[in-house]
């Protein structure tokens, strides 16, 4: 079912510059993402994942509507704990030898590089605080042993189509250290300028 919703303008918050070169370089391995997430994998082959870990451009609207204000480190938080786990998943389909083992190995390094350095360039207590309660909650399912979340919270999506919302969504929540129309227009799709309508699903 379609429903709509009007897209209000949001705060950005500044992203560390010590962010930009661990960010970059990701964005250089996920350069790549077609050859290794596509071509080495079957036609139409899917993984399973936590409905939560396909986040979307549209899931980052949906929150900022839902959440008046809602801080932009809130939501760059949130995103790197949503791709921690996607690679995971990702890395536990592939055997030893699958010839895109060593090239997703090789972006969780780079992955939790940037986190890393996330981590150390905001004070201790900022990740201590209370997070808002539609935030809390996405975090609390994603965090979830996986053998008491019910069979209607996975989801089935393609590696490539994980590693696309990788990404758009980096771009659109690290969007000043991607200079870029492509990084403007990812953030625009999330109604950043605000007075459009667009469908969510």
């Amino acid at each position: 079912q379609t429903s709509l919703f009007l897209l209000a303008p949001v705060q950005m918050a500044p992203t560390p510059a010590s962010m930009c070169t661990p960010l970059k370089t990701l964005n250089d391995s996920l350069s790549h993402r077609r050859r290794y997430m596509k071509h080495n994998f079957p036609i139409n082959y899917t993984i399973r994942v936590h409905q939560h870990e396909v986040f979307k451009l549209s899931n980052i609207s949906r929150m900022r509507l839902q959440v008046e204000g809602l801080d932009e480190l809130v939501l760059q938080r949130l995103w790197f704990q949503v791709n921690q786990g996607v690679l995971k998943k990702i890395l536990r389909v592939m055997p030893e030898r699958h010839p895109s083992r060593p090239y997703t190995a090789e972006l969780e390094i780079r992955f939790r590089d940037a986190e890393g350095v996330f981590v150390h360039s905001h004070p201790a207590e900022v990740f201590q605080q209370e997070l808002p309660e539609v935030i809390q909650d996405t975090w609390d399912h994603l965090t979830e042993e996986p053998d008491r979340v019910p069979e209607s919270r996975w989801r089935y999506a393609s590696p490539k189509s994980l590693l696309d919302n990788f990404c758009h969504t980096m771009h659109c929540l690290f969007s000043e250290c991607f200079a870029s129309k492509e990084a403007q227009q990812d953030c625009d799709r999330t109604g950043i300028l605000g007075g459009f309508l667009l469908p969510f699903y």
